[in-house]
C-alpha cells in the first residue's frame, strides 16, 4: 500500500501539474497524509534544476498552510464540549497515532514549546502529530506558525539548494543521510541554545544576588550589659 502510494506521488513529477500536486501533498502531509512532500520536491527539482527554489517555495507554502490546518483540526475538531474525543479523533487514534502519543507530545510542548515544533518540522518526526497536538493542547499559535515556517523553510530550501548545486548525484546522499544529518543538526542547535540560555541565566542570577546583598560601613558600636553588641551601619553606594 505504501509502495503504491509512493509511486503515485512520484508519478506527478512527470505531469505539467506536478507543482500543484506538490502544493497539496505538502498541505495535507502536515495534517494527515502519510508520505512527506520531500519525495515529490526532489523528483521535480531533479527534472528542472533551475526551478528547485521555486518548488521549495511552493512546498513551504503548502506545508505552513497545512500546519495551520492541522492546528485547527486539533483545536476545534478533536475534543467534544464534554471533554471526550470526537469521532475524527477516535478514528485517528485507531489508525494513525495512539492517544498516548498525543499525551507525550503535550508533555513535550509544556517543556520546549518553539523547539519541539522546530524539531518536528526539520527532522523526520511525523509533523502531523505535532500540528494536531499543538491545536489540541492550545499552544501559542503565532509561536507555532513561526516555528513551522522556520523549520520547514530550512528543510525544503536546503534540499533544493543541494540539488541545484550538485544535481542528480546528490539524490542518493539525500535519501541515505539527509534525515540523519537534519536530526543531528536540530539536536546540536537546541543543545547549544539551551547551553547559552543556561550560561547567561547563571550570569544574570549572580548579578542579581550581588545586587541585593547590602554593603555597609560600621559607624557606631554599642555594648549592652557586656553581653550584647549592637552595630549600626550605613549602606554604601557602588
Amino acid at each position: 500500500m505504501v509502495k503504491r502510494l509512493y509511486n503515485w506521488v512520484l508519478s506527478w513529477s512527470e505531469s505539467r501539474w506536478g507543482w500543484v500536486a506538490l502544493l497539496f501533498i505538502a498541505l495535507f502531509e502536515a495534517s494527515w497524509f502519510p508520505l512527506p512532500p520531500d519525495i515529490l520536491l526532489i523528483a521535480l527539482s531533479l527534472g528542472a534544476t533551475a526551478k528547485s527554489f521555486r518548488f521549495a517555495t511552493i512546498c513551504l507554502v503548502g506545508s505552513v498552510v497545512g500546519a495551520a490546518l492541522g492546528y485547527g483540526i486539533g483545536h476545534f475538531l478533536w475534543i467534544t464540549p464534554d471533554g471526550d474525543p470526537t469521532s475524527l479523533a477516535a478514528l485517528f487514534y485507531e489508525y494513525v497515532f495512539s492517544r498516548e502519543s498525543f499525551d507525550n507530545v503535550g508533555a513535550l510542548y509544556e517543556r520546549f514549546n518553539f523547539w519541539i515544533v522546530f524539531t518536528a518540522g526539520f527532522t523526520p518526526l511525523p509533523f502531523k502529530l505535532f500540528t494536531v497536538a499543538g491545536g489540541m493542547f492550545n499552544i501559542n499559535f503565532p509561536m507555532f506558525m513561526i516555528a513551522s515556517l522556520v523549520a520547514r523553510g530550512m528543510r525544503f530550501f536546503l534540499i533544493a539548494w543541494m540539488i541545484w548545486r550538485f544535481g542528480a548525484p546528490i539524490k542518493s546522499f539525500i535519501d541515505k543521510y539527509f534525515n540523519l544529518l537534519a536530526t543531528l543538526f536540530a539536536v546540536m542547535l537546541i543543545g547549544f541554545t539551551a547551553l547559552g540560555l543556561w550560561l547567561f541565566g547563571s550570569t544574570d542570577n549572580e548579578a542579581d544576588d550581588m545586587a541585593v546583598e547590602p554593603k555597609c560601613e560600621v559607624v557606631e558600636t554599642r555594648e549592652l550589659n557586656n553581653d550584647l553588641t549592637i552595630e549600626q551601619c550605613d549602606t554604601l553606594d557602588l
